[in-house]
């Protein structure tokens, strides 16, 4: 019981971390609908994608590489520091390419001037190599000052974005460091990427205290293991991009940057799963690695995955049972609001993608990363295929259905594949159970009772009463341990 309260306080600690920067990102909603048309929208919407096709080539999968290799391996400077140094190879080699041809990339990028790729470059390039600082203190279990420093890094970004954005154009003040602008002082793109750069900045220099433990040897074997086990993490990350975010590029490129504009703001609505999520992944990745050699170690992963499944889905149903309040604290404009139809599908899609993570504790634990990048590749696949197929014929909504139908596919084949290399006794009658009554309650909310508040409070009730008269029991168990 000594590991599910330290996963737990741990995840509260982490989920702090991990939910109070998207909370202040997530409040940013509001001023980007405010300051922003639809066409700008979607602009800043694909520059934040772009940043995370590159920010997942720059990690090399090192992330969880370092969690698996500092546990397992004796020697552990050597874990940390050949980590770092494939980073630091990998950002100096793509920092160098992006200079040299930024204005190619900014050309096919659509930015119209390259000062903005460069500071996306720099921008990335810092993320990058404070990966493994940021792994380092949570493996050691810091995750007080992992979430100070996540959330200082935040407040800096929306600080800033505010002032450029709102507070400036107000006062009339000018502030352009780039000939994009040439009419006067716009708020747009490059203020967002230079806030973000300020941030990035600060938070390297917050954790150079890390840096002084690393021993900076490379050693040639363990870096090649090493990466044998994280390069198919990274194409499995980049195929995990392209799942998650393919959709607002092929609906910008179909539909119209308008369209996208709508759909990428309402989509952000389904952020309560993915903070969720999130928060989860931070406190259970650590604790999947730590306790895999304890002889209950996969009853533990039955029982955390059970309750990630029951919250998840009384998560998903209160967000679509309050779903008309939060669209009128941040979408400002209402031709935002058009989208709201896509919250529930897409809240049912990252709840299916919380399982998948949960699931691939199979493939890293065995070593058989490669069956998560294969996995991957097909979901990218199917999330391109399923786009061409429903976006054209459904309008945006159809992106949407995508990403569900993706995100509930890998984790059908995931759990499949882990039956047969490492079993784990999930309650998979269970798990459906609550997913289809949940998803039954969210679809009476939203096309039935909207805007009949006090009902829509009175299913959300019912389902939470249902759950305790289903697994109370369990739960005062678990708790008497």
């Amino acid at each position: 019981m000594t590991n599910y309260k330290k996963f737990i306080s741990n995840t509260v600690v982490y989920g702090l971390a991990a939910v109070l920067p998207r909370v202040i990102t997530f409040i940013l909603t509001a001023v980007f609908t405010v300051a922003l048309n639809t066409t700008h929208f979607s602009h800043q919407t694909n520059w934040f994608i772009y940043a995370a096709f590159i920010n997942v080539v720059l990690s090399m999968g090192m992330e969880t590489t370092f969690f698996r290799f500092y546990t397992s391996e004796e020697n552990k400077d050597s874990i940390i520091s050949n980590a770092v140094c494939i980073i630091l190879i990998n950002t100096v080699i793509f920092g160098l390419i992006g200079f040299v041809f930024g204005d190619y990339f900014t050309g096919i990028s659509g930015f119209d001037d390259s000062i903005i790729i460069k500071i996306l470059i720099l921008t990335t390039i810092l993320d990058a190599w404070v990966i493994i600082p940021f792994a380092l203190i949570r493996v050691t279990q810091r995750p007080w000052k992992f979430m100070i420093i996540k959330v200082l890094n935040t407040l800096v970004y929306f600080i800033l974005t505010c002032l450029f954005l709102l507070f400036l154009p107000k006062i009339q003040i000018d502030f352009n460091l780039s000939s994009y602008f040439h009419t006067g002082y716009k708020p747009g793109i490059f203020h967002i990427i230079f806030a973000n750069f300020v941030a990035s900045t600060i938070t390297l220099v917050l954790l150079l205290s890390e840096f002084r433990s690393i021993s900076w040897k490379f050693d040639k074997i363990t870096a090649q293991k090493m990466l044998e086990y994280g390069i198919p993490i990274m194409i499995a990350g980049f195929a995990y991009i392209i799942n998650e975010n393919y959709d607002k590029l092929y609906i910008s490129k179909v539909l119209g940057d308008d369209l996208n504009g709508i759909y990428s703001a309402s989509y952000r609505l389904g952020v309560f799963m993915t903070l969720y999520i999130m928060a989860f992944r931070l406190g259970a990745e650590p604790f999947f690695f730590n306790v895999s050699k304890d002889l209950d170690a996969k009853l533990k992963y039955k029982t955390v995955m059970h309750w990630f499944i029951v919250l998840g889905t009384i998560l998903m149903l209160g967000v679509v049972v309050f779903i008309d309040i939060i669209a009128a604290i941040l979408l400002r404009q209402d031709i935002y609001k058009q989208g709201l139809m896509i919250v529930p599908i897409i809240l049912l899609a990252n709840l299916f993608s919380g399982i998948y993570l949960n699931l691939s504790i199979w493939y890293k634990l065995t070593n058989k990363t490669v069956f998560g990048m294969f996995i991957s590749i097909f979901g990218a696949f199917l999330t391109i295929i399923t786009l061409m197929f429903f976006v054209p014929r459904l309008g945006y909504i159809g992106g949407a259905y995508a990403t569900l139908f993706t995100y509930g596919a890998m984790a059908i084949i995931s759990y499949v594949l882990s039956r047969k290399f490492f079993p784990v006794p999930y309650n998979v009658i269970g798990a459906v159970g609550f997913i289809a009554l949940a998803s039954i309650f969210s679809f009476i909310s939203f096309y039935i009772f909207r805007g009949q508040l006090l009902i829509n409070i009175l299913i959300l009730v019912l389902y939470i009463l249902i759950v305790y008269l289903v697994e109370g029991r369990k739960l005062r168990e678990l708790a008497q341990k």
